[in-house]
């Protein structure tokens, strides 16, 4: 990541006009231009510059998503999707202006199949709405980022979260969707079917796409049935990379841990700090286990054992609802928490995932680099499939600093791409990780320029991210 490579793109002045008079015909109020409501549409989570749209649209169905697209593909004026704004690097901002589609009245359930264990729903919906709504059917989607993310912005950057361990992330757990392409057409990539081989996957396609294909207009997810007994428990270890070693064999020895965390001692400082734990100060797995009262207790008994071989102190669990609920609500809040350690300076939070048996290593270089370049970054993961994130806070007004944490983050992206891993586990790439994505795939990317210019020749569908695509000459 580099703010030199967040640039602002070319505008085109008479087309966006031309969009906003029409806009603000056709939507009435539901269309702002004012600056605070487009502020609030760009970028604001990390130190990446805010890029402003220059209209807000609030749509209440596909067929006003049709409506706008179709507008703004007549004018050639650029459309990017607008979920919750939770994203890390970058995927709201508006680098050649446009319009943002904001999906927060687009939140209902379409269809819920108890029996076929899916559900329909627009992608305004959050996960927590949707867990909620799902409750009294004995289901729940498993897929849980730190945030209270839209299901169409989780699946727009392939988010997976605490549970993908056992559960999988957006790519395993979205059946189908509909999208409106950047020719104002409204397509259905499949049917609920679990399998198929009708032709090219595009369900596959659009799920990480970022907006820059289409926009989700609905979603077909995969269900769960809620466990009878869930319950959770932490474990404290000597050094990091015991920790991990637990990990590991927890995984190898196929345990089916439902979810289990890894917190570096600075993050568990921060924690205790912020959410009001006092957890003793060490490096630690948060555990998970899902199942009947049997299957829990003996998944315990051997996640215990395996911690202690790894030099872990006890394994305390508990299968108390509130107790569990306080755990992880301070490990979804990690970020605020990390920045409270140094009140007033900004933060950026990263991810790599390495392969599983090469987590131990990543982690303990990383963290042997943030030591020797005298950084403030904690460290947590999502142990259990090789996915942590460092969460640096500095001085985002000294030069000095910013390069700092800048060659930082190549170097950890390049130590995750030599252990054959990703610079990105769940963040996506947006614009903050662009330049790390030729290192990662080499000629594939052309190959992904090659679609984009395909299904969008103008370059209209959230431009500038992922990769730079100019329009079909």
């Amino acid at each position: 990541m580099a703010l030199a490579d967040i640039r602002n793109g070319a505008r085109n002045e008479t087309g966006i006009a031309e969009a906003l008079a029409q806009l603000s015909e056709r939507f009435g109020p539901r269309f702002q231009t004012g600056e605070a409501i487009r502020a609030q549409h760009a970028h604001t989570t990390t130190y990446i510059p805010a890029q402003l749209p220059d209209g807000v649209v609030f749509v209440e169905n596909a067929a006003e998503v049709q409506a706008v697209v179709q507008t703004c593909a007549a004018l050639k004026v650029p459309v990017i999707p607008f979920g919750t704004g939770s994203s890390l690097e970058g995927q709201v901002n508006a680098p050649e202006g446009g319009i943002s589609v904001d999906f927060s009245t687009m939140k209902r359930v379409l269809e819920v199949n108890a029996e076929d264990l899916d559900c329909t729903v627009e992608p305004g919906i959050t996960r927590e709405e949707l867990n909620v709504y799902l409750r009294d059917t004995g289901l729940f989607f498993p897929i849980d980022p730190g945030a209270n993310a839209s299901i169409g912005g989780m699946a727009s950057t392939r988010a997976s979260g605490t549970n993908a361990v056992r559960y999988g992330t957006m790519k395993d757990n979205v059946l189908s969707v509909t999208a409106v392409t950047a020719g104002g057409e409204e397509i259905r990539t499949a049917h609920r079917a679990r399998k198929s081989s009708a032709g090219y996957d595009l369900t596959r396609l659009f799920v990480g796409a970022e907006g820059t294909l289409g926009v989700l207009t609905s979603i077909t997810l995969r269900l769960q049935g809620i466990p009878a007994v869930i319950a959770g428990g932490i474990c404290g270890f000597p050094s990091l990379k015991d920790a991990c070693n637990a990990v590991i064999m927890t995984i190898q020895l196929g345990i089916p841990v439902a979810r289990i965390e890894l917190l570096n001692t600075l993050q568990i400082k921060a924690c205790n700090a912020y959410s009001g734990l006092t957890l003793p100060e060490q490096p630690t797995l948060f555990v998970e286990f899902h199942g009947n009262e049997e299957s829990v207790r003996l998944q315990s008994e051997e996640f215990g054992a395996i911690a202690a071989d790894c030099g872990g102190g006890a394994f305390s669990w508990s299968a108390d609802a509130d107790e569990r609920a306080k755990l992880w609500k301070a490990r979804h809040n990690v970020y605020w928490a990390s920045k409270a350690l140094r009140p007033g300076y900004e933060a950026i939070a990263t991810d790599v995932c390495v392969p599983i048996s090469r987590l131990a290593d990543c982690v303990a270089a990383t963290e042997q680099d943030i030591e020797e370049h005298g950084l403030l970054a904690p460290i947590v993961g999502h142990a259990g499939d090789g996915n942590f994130h460092v969460c640096v806070v500095f001085d985002d007004k000294d030069a000095a600093q910013i390069a700092m944490v800048e060659a930082f983050v190549s170097r950890l992206n390049a130590r995750a791409l030599a252990m054959d891993g990703t610079c990105t586990g769940e963040h996506g790439i947006g614009q903050g990780k662009q330049a790390f994505l030729p290192r990662e795939l080499g000629g594939s990317v052309e190959l992904m320029r090659q679609i984009k210019r395909a299904l969008d020749p103008d370059n209209i569908m959230n431009p500038g991210k992922i990769f730079s695509a100019a329009p079909a000459q």
